[in-house]
Order: structure tokens, then C-alpha cells, then sequence
């Protein structure tokens, strides 16, 4: 029903910046909440920032003041500006959709996007 895409993934070295960017299509009109999440290997996923529809805005402790999410409501989009990279925000980053209706609280994952922050 909804599809999300990634893109701007790639490596850094420490301090450095990345935007990621998340294109959403399909029924992309029903989402509510967007956010971005990561995985590093061995670790569970976690969120790193969500954002509603109204712009209001969530992030984890480890990347506050370091990292903006937005959204483009027109244009379906949300992004992820990430300054002051660090080694440990190596992951792949994941685009995550919430669309809620009546009977269900659905989640839209996208294909992953890798981030390598290194010397």
C-alpha cells in the first residue's frame, strides 16, 4: 500500500554530514507519522527521529542536536540531516511509515540505507 525508498546513504568520516531522504508512494496519503530508524549489526533496531504530520518532532537522546528530521507533506517526503557524525551511528537507517485507520496501526519499512562513519 505504501512504498518507501531511501537514498543518501553512504560513508563519512567523523564530524561529517549526511542527508538521508525518503520518498514515500502508493497510498502515501493516509500516512501519519515518518521517522527514521537504525540497526547496527548486532543490535536491535531503534529509533533515531519521528516527525507527525503537524511537524511535531522526536529524537533519541544520542543524536539530539546533531540530527533534524523533516517532511514535505506535498511531496511525501521526510529527511534526515545527520552533522556531527560519530563511528557510532554506523547503521543502516531505515525509513519507517505509520498509517492508522480505524482497525489497524500499520507500519511501511524501507530497503535500508547504509551510513559508515570512519577515519
Amino acid at each position: 500500500q505504501v512504498q518507501l525508498v531511501e537514498s543518501g546513504g553512504g560513508s563519512v568520516q567523523p564530524g561529517g554530514s549526511l542527508r538521508l531522504s525518503c520518498a514515500a508512494s502508493g497510498r502515501s496519503s493516509s500516512i501519519n507519522d515518518m521517522g527514521w530508524y537504525r540497526q547496527a549489526p548486532g543490535k536491535q533496531r531503534e529509533l533515531v527521529a519521528a516527525i507527525t504530520r503537524s511537524s511535531s518532532t522526536n529524537y533519541a537522546d544520542s543524536v539530539k542536536g546533531r540530527f533534524t528530521i523533516s517532511r514535505d507533506n506535498a511531496k511525501n517526503t521526510v529527511s534526515l540531516q545527520m552533522n556531527s557524525l560519530k563511528p557510532e551511528d554506523t547503521a543502516v537507517y531505515y525509513c519507517n511509515a505509520v498509517v492508522i485507520t480505524i482497525a489497524t496501526r500499520r507500519n511501511y519499512w524501507g530497503q535500508g540505507t547504509q551510513v559508515t562513519v570512519s577515519s
